[in-house]
């Protein structure tokens, strides 16, 4: 049964209170929630502080096991695990990325990096944990190296955006980052073996698309589609054949629009998220609204389309994308993040609960649980 045919619900299991300002962002914790081992959420805010949630395994409720409030002296805008879940990365107004690590039932801030001139915006990690990209007010993506001992060696900082950078990210399987900005535009950056990082492909108006500020963006599981969501009030899905090429230094830039998805938020789009269990896309937007998304037809026809075109410069009409649900007043103020809970290791005890978090303006974090009459499947892999 196609995801189309199911009856879907976006049920709230939780609400989260504790933050005395507005909810920025919320990671979960890789590795938690499968397994017997507790689901473990994070949270930012403009309080200045981050809250690590514990799941209760007896109960099911989410409590608040730790304030981490002296190191950041304004707003914490971007938080995100590693993904080894062995480091916690944190992104502040006051032009400061934080390391932490857990100390029994505590966290530490092992590290504290400096190079912005003011408000980082976002922080992501590589998927080796080994490298950090931050972005911020100052048009700049920065690319870190954490070195043993938690020293952390800056490698480039790389220039080409015109305003604001909103949000980075590392492709899901390659060291290649991606940046989406005030300018309305997307850069890709990679490696070209000699240790300088160059922008090898921009995606903007002139190919397709935002024409406004680009706020958030997020890969499928493969990473061969990437889903961006803009102020424009569009989210927009691209493609990327022969992916693996982009580290080869040629300069190859193989990302492409498909689709475009318009017409389901009125106000700004903040945040998308792709689910790498069921392939559905979540949205959180200005108007306090959830929507999910997910593909027509059928995906591996796709793949094969797209393993045929692989270098050809043709226009490919891939798949479309249906809204599944709509959420409104999913909150009492804006959505400004969405996040849906899965390990990054599969488990044999593989949850059936597909959960999601959302966090707001009005100074919550919710956790929802995606359910089907038909049921959910089995995750992608």
């Amino acid at each position: 049964m196609s995801l189309a045919e199911k009856n879907f619900d976006l049920r709230e299991l939780h609400k989260l209170e504790g933050h005395t300002d507005r909810v920025w962002c919320v990671s979960w914790k890789p590795g938690t929630g499968v397994g017997g081992v507790p689901a473990v959420l994070a949270s930012c805010s403009g309080d200045k502080t981050v809250r690590i949630w514990e799941q209760n395994l007896a109960t099911g409720s989410f409590e608040c096991k730790a304030v981490l409030d002296e190191t950041h002296t304004r707003t914490v805008r971007s938080c995100a695990w590693s993904p080894s879940g062995k480091m916690l990365a944190t992104a502040s107004f006051d032009a400061t990325t934080a390391l932490w690590e857990q100390d029994g039932d505590d966290y530490q801030c092992i590290s504290t990096i400096e190079g912005h001139e003011n408000e980082v915006k976002s922080v992501a990690w590589n998927a080796s944990s080994t490298l950090l990209a931050t972005c911020g007010r100052d048009k700049t993506v920065w690319l870190w190296e954490i070195m043993p001992g938690n020293e952390c060696e800056c490698l480039g900082v790389l220039t080409g955006h015109t305003q604001d950078v909103k949000m980075v990210q590392f492709h899901p399987n390659l060291d290649v980052i991606f940046s989406c900005s005030y300018d309305n535009s997307i850069k890709v950056w990679t490696d070209d073996h000699d240790d300088d990082w160059m922008c090898v492909q921009t995606l903007d108006e002139t190919n397709n698309g935002h024409t406004s500020t680009v706020w958030a963006l997020s890969f499928n599981a493969t990473g061969d589609k990437m889903v961006t969501c803009s102020d424009d009030l569009t989210l927009k899905i691209w493609r990327a054949p022969g992916l693996e090429r982009m580290q080869c230094g040629d300069g190859y830039a193989p990302w492409r629009h498909i689709c475009t998805l318009s017409g389901y938020h009125d106000r700004t789009i903040f945040s998308v998220n792709w689910s790498r269990r069921d392939g559905i896309i979540a949205s959180g937007a200005a108007d306090d609204a959830i929507r999910l998304f997910a593909a027509d037809g059928d995906e591996d026809e796709d793949k094969d389309k797209e393993e045929e075109e692989e270098g050809e410069d043709v226009l490919y009409d891939g798949p479309k994308y249906h809204l599944l649900l709509k959420k409104d007043k999913a909150h009492d103020m804006d959505v400004n993040c969405v996040q849906w809970q899965l390990p990054e290791v599969f488990h044999p005890s593989f949850p059936e609960k597909m959960l999601l978090a959302s966090a707001s303006d009005d100074g919550t974090i919710k956790i929802w649980e995606l359910t089907s009459e038909a049921g959910l499947g089995e995750p992608t892999q």
